[in-house]
């Protein structure tokens, strides 16, 4: 692969850190000239080796203390590797920990202009930026005040809102969207898809699977400082799934290679809709599996278009392979360009209620009932099974961007819409 098309190569890379019981160890380790070992020896990552290309959006997913954060700081040049090495071909913006290479007591605007000289821009071309920051971020009169009395959100509004408006060729974000509230979350991620068009290179470490689902065209899975998985989107979420759980199923899954291998027993009728999207992305741990899918509006079944404020119902049949306590049914439509125009689930609807406990074999039809308020164009449809478990979401079939939902007439936009949802549950006869 020609190297001008690779934003970060990494070559056996290693990162191994020097544990001291007691400050004055290292006095002592420094003066034996190494012939005797005063410190235990920590390996935060081991061997790790992938090719990232420019335009790719890629998510580095594990569980705690997997070495995700230590890989992201070795590509930011902010760690120097025990062994290996690591490129990154181009401008490298980063958000990593919250107020890192922010001085506390500068005012908001100081620190935009502190990190734009950082980066090598000059006075006059931060000048060009501020006013776009400033409103990014929405702090107010907030960008004048030390940072020191901000609170993490207002914090990490204004450090992402620098990061994305520095020109970034690489952008590379380490959980910070975890921080932000709901609608700045909406927003940094819209800017996050602006950034991919224009060509720009993505790396993402998050908790939130779903966000890895819609925005990565791949993702790495770190266990233990080793790479266990570098693929596509789905294979890499059913491994980490996978290994949440600490069993063996992904040997048992690894042939159908599409993230819900395994579950050759389904009927899955879903791929036969005729408006199948062939990009959906799938994952789940299959204890329950969506296998058909039904639009209906003004009694016809699956129509070619859906005409604006018409009811309709898009109904689900659901297989249980294991009992399952709390069930939540989503649903989820976006626009062409990428906006989430529509999302609800079973749990907000039928709050404070609960749908029913389902048990293995059980089959289940829930349909989701709205009015399309939509202008004319085509929309992705996601639909998801999932339930809660010690105040954790499990997701179970996660079926994204499956079905095209096509508009047949224009509609006046609207800043707000009551698309009148409502969920029902039918058992199947």
């Amino acid at each position: 692969m020609p190297s001008d098309d690779i934003a970060i190569s990494v070559r056996n890379l290693t990162k191994t850190y020097r544990l001291f019981g007691h400050p004055g160890d290292r006095v002592k380790q420094f003066l034996s000239l190494g012939l005797k070992r005063y410190h235990n020896e920590f390996t935060a990552l081991k061997d790790v080796s992938f090719d990232i290309k420019k335009g790719e959006t890629v998510g580095i997913i594990g569980r705690n203390g997997s070495g995700k954060s230590t890989l992201l700081q070795l590509i930011c040049g902010i760690l120097k590797p025990t062994s290996g090495t690591v490129k990154a071909n181009g401008r490298v913006s980063a958000l990593l920990e919250l107020g890192a290479g922010f001085n506390p007591e500068f005012t908001g605007r100081e620190n935009v202009y502190f990190q734009g000289s950082l980066m090598g821009f000059t006075k006059v071309q931060m000048n060009q930026r501020i006013d776009a920051i400033a409103a990014f971020a929405d702090i107010g009169e907030f960008i004048d005040q030390p940072v020191r009395s901000y609170s993490s959100g207002m914090f990490v509004r204004l450090a992402f809102a620098v990061a994305v408006h520095v020109t970034p060729e690489i952008l590379i974000i380490d959980e910070a969207l975890a921080v932000g509230d709901g609608a700045f979350q909406v927003r940094c991620l819209g800017q996050i898809d602006a950034i991919r068009k224009q060509g720009g290179t993505i790396l993402i470490v998050t908790h939130v699977l779903e966000q890895v689902a819609h925005h990565c065209n791949r993702a790495i899975v770190l266990d233990r400082g080793r790479m266990i998985e570098n693929s596509d989107t789905p294979k890499a979420l059913a491994r980490y799934l996978s290994l949440l759980k600490g069993h063996n199923a992904w040997e048992v899954r690894a042939s159908l290679g599409n993230g819900m291998a395994g579950w050759e027993y389904v009927a899955d009728r879903f791929e036969s809709h005729p408006a199948y999207s062939s990009v959906e992305t799938r994952w789940g741990d299959g204890q329950a599996v969506i296998t058909d899918i039904l639009i209906v509006q003004r009694g016809l079944k699956n129509p070619d278009t859906l005409i604006p404020g018409l009811a309709t119902e898009i109904r689900l049949r659901v297989e249980y392979h294991a009992d399952i306590e709390r069930p939540i049914y989503g649903l989820a439509i976006k626009s062409g360009d990428g906006a989430i125009v529509f999302a609800i689930n079973s749990r907000e609807l039928l709050a404070p209620l609960r749908a029913r406990r389902q048990l293995l074999a059980d089959i289940a039809r829930p349909c989701f009932a709205f009015t399309p308020i939509f202008r004319d164009g085509s929309y992705l449809v996601s639909v998801g099974v999932a339930s809660e478990r010690d105040g954790e979401i499990v997701p179970h079939d996660r079926r994204y961007d499956s079905i095209v939902l096509r508009v047949a007439t224009p509609d006046p936009a609207t800043d707000e819409v009551n698309m009148s949802p409502a969920f029902i549950l039918r058992e199947e006869t």
